[in-house]
């Protein structure tokens, strides 16, 4: 059974974290402390349950609590060594951990376990933070909340931190929390429901205050010329910039990228002081953990050309990179990890908006998050003082922590294809459905193209949310509707680094019943189709600088002269060739460009339910029902070709282990001697 203390934890943890205003995805924690029985001495123990390193409070779950005996953590103050050797106490919690342990305890363990209260709530307010960031943020707090909120002045987390929120609460009994100076906001109660509603009255008076008493226009006056695009051409504007800047922020490590262009992020580009405060970097932790220190922002006016912008963008990231190692060189030390990379994962464009990026989907999406939680930050603290965040040695202290380098290594390794964004044609259902479904599960973005909006949304519902797949129309015989579909592909994910040309569609008629119609609509499709696929795709791959790859799913039938099948086969050859053309001249810029030729795929497959399977089967003078085997039976394993094993070897091509290999076709045909490649 559930402890009460627990179940009350949990049930205000979610709540807290369910409203932005509150805290941010992943940051702040809250904790209980209450009785149970020790299994071992049969005695009542005190407990600490806290949310554990890494975890949301919006999501979380008992599992995702750390628990430590009470009587063990508050031992550990009669042996801290100290602050210059604090960061020790967090491998101590080990030794306080009850049963199992639960969760990781995270860095801000000590808080909760020293504050004496049963509840404590550790929170990411904006409108705390922007008076934790203001320059007279300790005059503000006494002026917003009386004696019942204490300053705090700036500590980074750790065993120190706690210890002097401890004294703080023992010596001021009438205080129901304190701003943590250039982090953020902490409250107790001693049951769930007064910690709840402290944190809320706290972050409410601090927000109703500013509302109040801020200034109109804390960003000052609005720039001329760097207001917001009309929602169309920023958006066009957008998706024409997102390669270039993607691999901008990819340079070190391939990153996936994220689009916003809310009114809060091109209101506060186009505000006169926009350059001076995004200078500044973010201040609380979570912050900057996640948008580095500060981002990249294009200085010119919201109608520079294309061409202009991404000039200009090259040029700052390189001056970013400079600037960023300076920041390194300046603060690191010989006990300091390596330099994770000196890339933006903010990029801000005036009049478009803002780009951010992350090791996957949601990462990138999250860091996009906080940096409008920073806006807003500044915004507040602008409006009634004057943003003063943290310093560049602190932040570096955070950035660089020996705890923070250890968190990052015990991450789990990466999948085969994360990071990775891939387009696949017809992939509502089919072949193309398998193959979205598999990269998918490797750990790759995936945008389903397909003729049927409808089915490409449905399906990609079927894959997870939007941080794992999308869909959009794409009519491949028709370059505008593919480029509108690569435009999407490309704002959703920041870019695209695998193509598969799977669309297609087949008439089985012998060469004197194949009309002139039949023949031009097969090489729409397939021919054309992907041709401009690759066309339009490989323009955003060779921008990207990150090389990629372009799979064609062509067919045995590209070798292979079957009978009553002229269209088809045809324009099958045409694919097949277009892998070599497209290898050679696409090499350069270090994409691959590879084909699959599979036999008949009966099982799952959109074409052979279109009609296609029921000429075959009279072309065969089989039942429709037993076609599948039909084909099997004529291999030399025997063995019937499903999606999957098409799947399969998309997966393989463009994974780990092929990196050296371009121009070639595997049979996925479970062996035809007639379509043996020479």
């Amino acid at each position: 059974m559930t402890n009460p203390a627990v179940s009350d934890l949990i049930s205000r943890s979610n709540r807290l974290g369910a409203d932005p205003k509150n805290t941010n995805y992943a940051g702040g924690n809250t904790s209980a402390k209450g009785t149970e029985t020790d299994p071992v001495t049969g005695q009542p123990v005190e407990l600490l349950w806290v949310k554990g390193s890494g975890g949301d409070l919006g999501t979380l779950k008992p599992e995702g609590l750390a628990v430590l005996r009470l009587d063990r953590m508050r031992a550990l103050v009669d042996v801290y060594p100290g602050l210059e050797r604090e960061d020790e106490m967090v491998a101590a919690f080990d030794y306080c951990l009850h049963g199992k342990g639960g969760a990781a305890p995270s860095i801000d363990t000590a808080m909760h376990g020293l504050v004496d209260a049963n509840h404590v709530d550790h929170l990411h307010p904006d409108a705390g933070i922007a008076i934790a960031t203001a320059a007279d943020g300790e005059e503000l707090t006494a002026k917003i909340f009386g004696d019942k909120v204490v300053w705090v002045p700036w500590r980074r987390p750790g065993f120190q931190l706690g210890l002097d929120i401890a004294e703080i609460k023992a010596q001021n009994p009438q205080a129901i929390g304190c701003i943590l100076g250039g982090h953020g906001i902490t409250a107790w109660g001693d049951t769930s429901e007064a910690s709840e509603a402290n944190s809320l009255w706290i972050i409410e008076t601090a927000a109703a205050y500013i509302e109040a008493n801020g200034t109109a226009d804390p960003f000052g006056a609005e720039r001329a010329g760097y207001a917001a695009l009309p929602e169309a051409e920023r958006r066009a504007k957008a998706a024409a910039l997102a390669a270039t800047i993607r691999g901008i922020a990819s340079t070190d490590k391939p990153m996936v990228g994220h689009f916003t262009d809310a009114a809060v992020v091109t209101d506060f580009l186009a505000s006169a002081n926009a350059p001076t405060l995004a200078a500044l970097g973010t201040s609380c932790p979570d912050h900057f953990l996640r948008t580095k220190v500060k981002p990249m922002l294009l200085d010119l006016p919201a109608d520079a050309s294309i061409e202009d912008s991404i000039a200009r963008l090259k040029e700052l990231h390189t001056e970013y990179r400079a600037d960023y190692q300076a920041y390194y060189d300046a603060h690191a030390d010989e006990n300091s990890p390596a330099i994770r990379g000196a890339d933006p994962l903010i990029v801000l464009v005036p009049g478009v908006g803002m780009f951010s990026y992350g090791a996957n989907k949601q990462t990138a999406r999250v860091a996009g998050e906080f940096y409008v939680n920073a806006i807003n930050v500044m915004r507040g603290a602008e409006s009634l003082s004057t943003y003063a965040p943290i310093s560049d040695a602190e932040k570096f202290r955070i950035e660089y922590w020996a705890l923070e380098e250890a968190k990052l290594q015990r991450m789990p390794k990466p999948k085969t294809h994360q990071g990775r964004i891939a387009f696949v044609t017809g992939a509502a259902s089919g072949i193309g459905k398998a193959i979205a479904t598999r990269l998918a599960a490797e750990g790759a973005c995936v945008v389903i193209a397909d003729l049927d909006l409808e089915k490409a949304q449905a399906a990609a519902a079927e894959l997870g949310n939007t941080d794992v797949a999308i869909g959009v129309a794409a009519n491949v015989a028709d370059a505008d509707a593919i480029q509108a579909a690569l435009d999407a592909a490309v704002l959703a994910f920041g870019g695209v680094d695998l193509v598969v040309n799977n669309a297609g569609l087949s008439l089985s008629k012998p060469l004197l019943e194949t009309t002139e119609k039949d023949w031009n609509l097969q090489h729409d499709v397939m021919a054309k189709g992907s041709f401009l696929v690759s066309k339009a795709a490989a323009k955003i791959l060779i921008e990207q600088q990150l090389g990629g790859d372009v799979i064609y799913i062509s067919s045995k039938n590209s070798v292979f002269a079957g009978p009553n099948n002229i269209a088809y086969s045809a324009t099958k050859a045409d694919q097949a060739h277009q892998v070599r053309l497209l290898a050679v001249e696409l090499g350069e810029h270090g994409i691959r460009v590879n084909g699959i030729n599979p036999d008949g795929v009966v099982r799952g497959s959109g074409i052979f339910a279109a009609g296609w399977g029921a000429n075959r089967a009279a072309t065969y003078g089989v039942k429709e029902e037993d076609l599948g085997q039909y084909y099997a039976n004529r291999t030399i394993l025997k063995r019937e070709v499903v999606p999957e094993n098409v799947a399969d070897a998309v997966f393989v091509l463009t994974g780990p282990e092929l990196t050296r290999t371009t121009g070639l076709h595997i049979p996925v045909d479970s062996g035809v001697a007639a379509a043996f490649l020479r």
